[in-house]
């Protein structure tokens, strides 16, 4: 099997996979995922696809991801290897689906507009 090469995104961060046969090992930005997300919740997230399709230990994952935050970080690498385990066997594909992880989150943040505090909070208004 060769490299499979996928990308996820989510608001402003991008996170570059690559899947390849081996045993279970994930490295985000050339360190171990668990030292990368700390908390045991983003850890679920990034393995979230792996689990359901019942491929913990059959692959090797390493991500490159920048940007945002690091819960969107964490999301945009799901995204990436839910897109790679489709491709890796299609019947994937019909697990994947019904959990959401392979919709495009598209909510970004409101730009801030001229004449206003934030993207919708204006400054107080004087009657007199």
């Amino acid at each position: 099997m060769e490299v499979i090469h996928k990308i996820g995104r989510r608001k402003t961060a991008v996170a570059r996979v690559y899947l390849s046969e081996g045993k279970g090992n994930i490295t985000v930005n050339n360190k171990d995922f668990a030292e990368y997300f700390k908390t045991s919740t983003l850890q679920y997230k990034v393995k979230q696809p792996l689990s359901l399709t019942e491929n913990e230990d059959a692959f090797d994952v390493s991500v490159n991801v920048y940007g945002g935050g690091v819960t969107g970080q964490a999301e945009a690498i799901r995204l990436a290897i839910a897109r790679a385990m489709c491709e890796v066997d299609a019947e994937n594909r019909g697990t994947l689906k019904p959990e959401g992880l392979l919709t495009r989150d598209p909510r970004m943040v409101e730009r801030k507009k001229y004449g206003q505090k934030k993207a919708r909070k204006k400054f107080q208004f004087s009657k007199r």
